[in-house]
């Protein structure tokens, strides 16, 4: 008797999972001369041995052992068609594309109607897409492949493989946090890399501002103002990129607060949003002065990150047991200073923790966005220190006045906002 499949988002997590393993590894494939699978068709078999389980799992391993047959079949036909040196089908995207089609025909049956659908749709945007997926691994050298890899070790091996708890002197050291921030800062320098790379200029650097500003605007601040040591041009379109994905954060920060707070938004966000704007102010015009300047950041390799990101995140843990310490052993220091040494690192664990407590009737709304913007501030502050740390001079006077300007206007929202 079949069993219950598991929940259509259940479902679809796994299949997309499968899919782009796939894609990733057929990146790698598509380098090796005389291929028998590419980036597309290790895509298709990923997604079609993921639901060859789905149906084992519903009907029994004979299901598994069929697909596993069948696709050593579709194996063999592919060295047979290289050895015999039959042009231009030397591929098998399309017996795998098949394979996928007859699966989904069988999980319409089973009343999976629209994962059915959206398989299908999938299919068929990979097949279409050929000469793009093509066009895109020929912009890739040797060199990006390498760094590409190298960020999968570290965020898809080493990553899950480390403790998720809370450990070490007063409880505050979390291996995977730790680790997490060096996979955000060689993940999102070569994100810049390659977003400069392939979109160009200051355009590239700002998306890829953006995006690290969503992930972590920290590890995207102290990741430009290495590059700015390597990259032997392009100061101020770096600087532009600390300083966007710090407004970006604070973007972040506002929805943390309609999420958690959501009954208290008229009081906490108003302040809050202005110094949203201020911040994105800022960044708006070294954006526009990097647009204008005479050279842009040109990294003709991709960026080795790994050693300076891992003396980043042990410094990030130094801090972590700073920030504990000085919380146990300053009771008397208020809550001001409690929101500034928690922003330090990360401005969401005082923006989440205090709107939890507004939420519950504990803080009053008055206090609350100031705590909030107090550590916010501390975040700031915190850049200053990876910016003038790691910077180059020509870096460090537009990023350093950009923060500055900014730590300014969210003193001056302290001081006079009612």
């Amino acid at each position: 008797m079949p069993t219950t499949l598991p929940e259509t988002s259940e479902l679809l997590q796994s299949l997309g999972t499968a899919t782009g393993l796939g894609l990733l590894v057929g990146l790698q494939r598509e380098w090796v001369q005389n291929r028998v699978a590419g980036i597309r068709t290790f895509a298709l078999l990923t997604l079609f041995g993921a639901l060859t389980g789905l149906l084992g799992n519903a009907y029994g391993s004979w299901v598994i052992a069929a697909g596993f047959i069948t696709f050593a079949c579709i194996v063999v036909l592919g060295s047979w068609l290289r050895q015999a040196k039959r042009p231009p089908v030397t591929g098998l995207a399309t017996e795998m594309a098949m394979l996928v089609m007859f699966t989904v025909g069988i999980i319409t049956m089973l009343g999976e109607r629209l994962l059915a659908v959206m398989i299908a749709g999938g299919v068929m945007a990979l097949l279409q897409s050929k000469k793009a997926l093509h066009a895109m691994v020929r912009h890739f050298g040797e060199e990006e492949l390498r760094a590409i890899v190298r960020l999968v070790l570290l965020g898809l091996v080493i990553l899950p493989a480390l403790p998720n708890r809370e450990m070490g002197y007063l409880g505050v050291l979390n291996p995977f946090a730790i680790w997490l921030i060096v996979v955000l800062i060689v993940g999102i320098s070569l994100a810049a890399y390659l977003a400069e790379k392939f979109l160009g200029g200051s355009q590239g650097a700002a998306v890829a501002s953006i995006l690290g500003g969503l992930v972590s605007s920290t590890a995207t601040a102290a990741s430009s103002a290495r590059r700015s040591k390597i990259s032997s041009a392009g100061s101020m379109s770096l600087a532009a990129m600390a300083l966007i994905a710090s407004a970006v954060a604070f973007v972040r920060l506002l929805a943390e607060v309609m999420i958690v707070a959501s009954d208290h938004i008229r009081e906490l966000l108003p302040p809050l949003v202005a110094m949203m704007f201020w911040v994105g102010l800022i960044a708006a015009v070294a954006h526009r002065l990097a647009e204008n300047a005479d050279s842009e950041p040109v990294d003709e390799h991709p960026p080795s990150e790994l050693k300076n990101a891992v003396v980043l995140g042990l410094l990030y843990a130094l801090v972590l047991v700073i920030v504990a310490y000085t919380r146990q052993h300053s009771s008397s220091a208020g809550l001001y200073v409690a929101a500034f040494l928690s922003g330090l690192p990360d401005m969401s664990a005082i923006t989440l923790s205090t709107s939890r407590l507004v939420n519950t009737g504990h803080l009053e709304t008055s206090v609350a966005w100031r705590m909030i913007l107090v550590g916010g501030m501390a975040n700031l502050c915190f850049k200053m220190f990876f910016v003038i740390a790691l910077g180059s001079r020509a870096y460090i006077k537009p990023a350093l006045l950009g923060l500055v300007l900014s730590v300014a206007g969210g003193a001056a929202i302290l001081a006079f906002w009612h």
